[in-house]
């Protein structure tokens, strides 16, 4: 068989998918895709004047001994291949399909070089290689979905997220090797679906034949297209649309023009805030640095509200650390997503100098602890007349009803709910000052009297010189009292009771005594030795 014979085969078959009659899915081949690099090829990459279609790949004589009938050579094995920490395989230099693949889309074989013919064939304005972009991998295959590994049963039970090869439909095939290579995603011959994918890929269903990731009703991320692109990533191994998790996330959370998402960027640009700027598949930050998916899981978080103390819709299936301290896969409660970060990691700097430093909220939340906020369980204290319509002494709070957007709806704002950034210290909900010498108002404390009423407060109906400390003497509530708790570890009841552990930057010890301690003596009762503003307290009792 000739060149002329292989041409006109090539221009009968065109005139059979154009004729009448003939469907448009009928029509979907080489001729009608990019992949047609001839001169009458569809695309912009194509001959300047060679007319046959198949030789770019293929030629029934002279061919290369890589079948079938190979008309190329091969690219050599010099690759830097897909390695990421989630990948239970161990992708090779590229085998079998791939490796045809590269020979034009690694550019470094030209793509009218052809071994049936001489003479290299002219491309359109002197083009020798795909150009630069999507199409042109290069020799850097670290940000392109993974290629020639074994997928097996075996492979689908160390990783969960996998399916079992079994369930594959039939359009997704692997190498005779088991091997999945790029043909198991695309076929060269038929564009029809676009980017010659060997199936449709709406509502990520060619994505899904090998992955499952879990289920969400968040209508954004049903699509993995939507974060994803499986070459060229700017993201490495995550492949991801961005370089880092944050934008990619702020791709549709930025409150920009048809965007749908939350508008989570303008929290993420104030005063105090989950930084999102960490490099992908790194395990540990730097001290005071989190990422979106440290908190949220994408794949399967749900649009509902979840009281506390439950994992929040919204953050999906995400893992935790145990009020033991223990890690575990996927948290139950919310404040075992904080305990990642706030539990046993590196402690940080306190914003309020203490008696008792502890940074370790797993500790200070414990239902073992001296004093607590009630985050882990209810609180042990039956007597707390100050408590607002809707809080008793049974109610679990959540981390997130004092650390929030100051934007939020929590915070009675228009803006989305989470831990992302507040104009105020400590990234919480509202205001809460703990600089000596403020003046009492509803603003000044606005945190404290979201769940305790200011009036009961101001009334000393829960301790009888509450309004001479908090109003009279200008000293704020954190003076006396540590907003987490104190753990059992460092704290007795007779000491530390009602969360008292002293702010040293306010309170010294009694000159005389050189006690700086609390005693408590009974219910609405107690004992301070200190010095506070200049006044001795050797000691004064209540």
């Amino acid at each position: 068989m000739n060149r002329h014979v292989v041409r006109m085969l090539s221009m009968v078959a065109l005139a059979i998918l154009l004729a009448p009659g003939v469907s448009s899915a009928q029509r979907a081949s080489i001729l009608t895709g990019s992949h047609n690099l001839s001169a009458s090829g569809p695309g912009t990459i194509r001959a300047a004047t060679e007319q046959e279609v198949c030789i770019f790949c293929h030629t029934p004589h002279n061919a290369s001994e890589i079948q079938p009938l190979w008309n190329r050579g091969a690219p050599v094995s010099a690759y830097r291949v897909y390695s990421s920490s989630s990948l239970r395989a161990a992708p090779g230099q590229p085998t079998g399909s791939s490796k045809l693949c590269l020979s034009c889309h690694d550019g470094t074989i030209a793509l009218g070089s052809v071994v049936s013919r001489d003479q290299p064939i002219g491309m359109v304005g002197g083009m020798t290689t795909l150009p630069p972009g999507a199409s042109n991998l290069g020799t850097d295959l670290s940000d392109d979905h993974p290629i020639s590994f074994r997928y097996d049963a075996t492979l689908a039970g160390q990783a969960r997220d996998i399916k079992d090869p079994s369930s594959l439909p039939p359009a997704v095939k692997l190498d005779a090797n088991r091997e999945l290579q790029c043909t198991s995603c695309h076929d060269a011959h038929d564009d029809s679906r676009g980017k010659f994918l060997v199936m449709d890929n709406a509502d990520s269903q060619l994505c899904e034949s090998c992955h499952q990731k879990g289920q969400t009703d968040v209508s954004g991320h049903r699509q993995c297209e939507s974060c994803h692109q499986p070459h060229s990533a700017p993201s490495g191994p995550y492949l991801l649309k961005k370089q880092t998790v944050g934008q990619s996330c702020l791709s549709c959370h930025d409150g920009g023009v048809g965007q749908n998402g939350p508008n989570i960027a303008a929290d993420l640009d104030k005063f105090s805030r989950h930084d999102t700027n960490s490099p992908v598949d790194q395990p540990d930050h730097i001290p005071n640095e989190a990422t979106c998916n440290d908190c949220h899981e994408p794949h399967t978080m749900r649009a509902m509200a979840t009281p506390a103390p439950g994992v929040p819709g919204n953050f999906g299936r995400i893992d935790g650390v145990t009020a033991a301290g223990v890690a575990t896969p996927t948290a139950r409660f919310g404040y075992e997503v904080c305990f990642k970060c706030h539990g046993d990691r590196a402690a940080t700097a306190p914003r309020v100098s203490r008696r008792i430093t502890q940074s370790n909220t797993r500790l200070q939340f414990s239902p073992t602890a001296v004093s607590f906020h009630p985050v882990e369980a209810a609180g042990r204290n039956s007597d707390v007349p100050s408590l607002r319509p809707g809080y008793t002494t049974a109610s679990v709070i959540g981390c997130d009803d004092c650390h929030n957007s100051d934007t939020g709806a929590k915070a009675g704002g228009a803006g989305p709910n989470g831990v992302h950034g507040s104009r105020e210290p400590g990234l919480l909900v509202a205001r809460y000052e703990t600089t000596d010498h403020t003046s009492e108002s509803a603003a000044a404390y606005a945190l404290c009297y979201r769940c305790h009423e200011r009036s009961s407060i101001l009334a000393d109906q829960s301790f009888r010189r509450h309004r001479k400390h908090v109003s009279g003497e200008q000293a704020p509530c954190s003076t006396c009292h540590d907003g987490h708790g104190i753990s059992s570890a460092q704290g007795t009841v007779v000491n530390n009771a009602h969360l008292i552990n002293f702010d040293t930057s306010i309170v010294g010890p009694d000159p005389v005594t050189r006690r700086l301690e609390y005693i408590s003596k009974g219910p609405r009762a107690g004992t301070c030795y200190l010095t506070c503003h200049g006044k001795r307290h050797s000691p004064l009792s209540y």
